[in-house]
């Protein structure tokens, strides 16, 4: 969902000047990039601090469906 995600963001920021959408886009793609990757560490080395690193990718995501949401509410 979050690959369509950061597909919706360019969508949107196409129609929009704002800074929102292709924010949202790199917020989407940082959140990824986090939450995947510190889980995978996780599994791979054993090192507990990388399972406490994943809940900020997860508020990345968070806060790139609420950019996205008002970057696509602003259009109208």
């Amino acid at each position: 969902y979050h690959a369509l995600a950061i597909f919706a963001s360019v969508w949107v920021s196409t129609m929009t000047a704002g800074i929102l959408a292709p924010l949202s886009g790199w917020l989407f793609v940082s959140g990824s990039f986090i939450f995947s990757g510190s889980l995978y560490l996780l599994a791979f080395t054993s090192i507990r601090l990388f399972g406490a690193i994943t809940p900020l990718g997860g508020t990345l995501l968070l806060f790139g469906w609420l950019s996205l949401a008002i970057a696509c509410w602003k259009i109208n």
